[in-house]
């Protein structure tokens, strides 16, 4: 279904390539023609269901390898890594050393397993068009973010494996990134069934989130504000948009809890797939195509996913 799903101009044109359609005569002259006139409309072709799910899949290797290595101290198996495109490694990551019977530790580990079964589950629908892992860089990537989001000064170090809270704020710059960009994605999604458990896993995302931004609400007004920051920090990434909000609302004289980010019609805003990257990048620039978590890029089919 998915190779259906996916299939767009270019997948057809490469089909009649392949199938040595185009030397037969009359049909090559067609055919020829024809391809010239997709080739030149090529650009306003749909993204296909599988770039879109391939997309999503890039985000779920990010989020999987990260609570696996906090709660198991281990990423992904080989077996869910491999596919289309080249496999990368992981750099950072360990077991958060959880307080003995920790509410957080519970909600990480449950966390983990949904992310590893999104994991599978993409993998599935794909099949044989599912990308690798791409290549993804914890430590730098979170120093960097951390610093530009003044948590820590230039030349100090943010660990979110180090202990609860610090883990807590890791997560907390994934969980939010990951309920915009399926709520941004979803719209692309031609096949009812794929769009179905699109939505189906953003609301498995906001679920985590809503856990996560509880929690940090719950650790008290000094590492509330650093979700504030943290959400400037991606507001300043993604456009000019200021949507993105942290745990608190108003002013630091009246702060008033802020668990459900949405607009004034109670809903969550989103984000197109290039705002997404340019926050899994670390870099607001037009046109960027690597860097921050994804050190060599994301694994897409589609470049429209990823550059404006």
């Amino acid at each position: 279904m998915i190779s259906r799903s996916a299939e767009n101009p270019a997948d057809r044109r490469n089909f009649l390539r392949a199938a040595g359609l185009a030397g037969l005569g009359a049909v090559g002259a067609v055919t020829a023609m024809t391809v010239g006139a997709q080739d030149a409309h090529a650009a306003d072709a749909p993204i296909s269901d599988s770039a879109i799910l391939n997309f999503a899949l890039n985000l779920e290797y990010l989020e999987a390898e990260f609570y696996l290595r906090a709660t198991t101290g281990q990423g992904l198996p080989d077996s869910l890594t491999t596919g289309t495109k080249a496999l990368g490694g992981v750099t950072g990551g360990s077991q958060v050393p959880f307080k003995a019977g920790s509410t957080v530790a519970k909600y990480a580990k449950e966390i983990a397993g949904d992310e590893l079964a999104h994991v599978k589950f993409l993998r599935g629908a794909l099949g044989s068009a599912a990308v690798a892992r791409p290549t993804i860089n914890f430590t730098d990537a979170f120093n960097a973010a951390a610093t530009a989001a003044g948590v820590i000064k230039a030349g100090e170090s943010f660990d979110p494996f180090k202990d609860e809270t610090s883990f807590l704020l890791g997560a907390y710059i994934f969980e939010d990134l990951g309920v915009t960009a399926y709520k941004g994605g979803a719209p692309l999604i031609s096949n009812k069934d794929y769009l179905g458990a699109a939505a189906g896993i953003l609301a498995v995302e906001a679920y985590h989130a809503g856990l996560v931004r509880r929690s940090l609400y719950n650790l008290g007004i000094d590492v509330a504000v650093i979700t504030n920051k943290i959400s400037d920090a991606r507001d300043s990434l993604d456009g000019t948009n200021d949507d993105d909000q942290g745990v608190l609302a108003g002013n630091p004289k009246a702060y008033r809890a802020n668990l459900v980010p949405a607009d004034k019609n109670a809903i969550a805003y989103s984000r197109s797939p290039q705002q997404v990257h340019n926050i899994a990048y670390l870099n607001p620039a037009s046109g960027v195509t690597k860097g921050g978590f994804f050190p060599d890029g994301t694994n897409n089919d589609d470049a429209r996913l990823t550059t404006t």
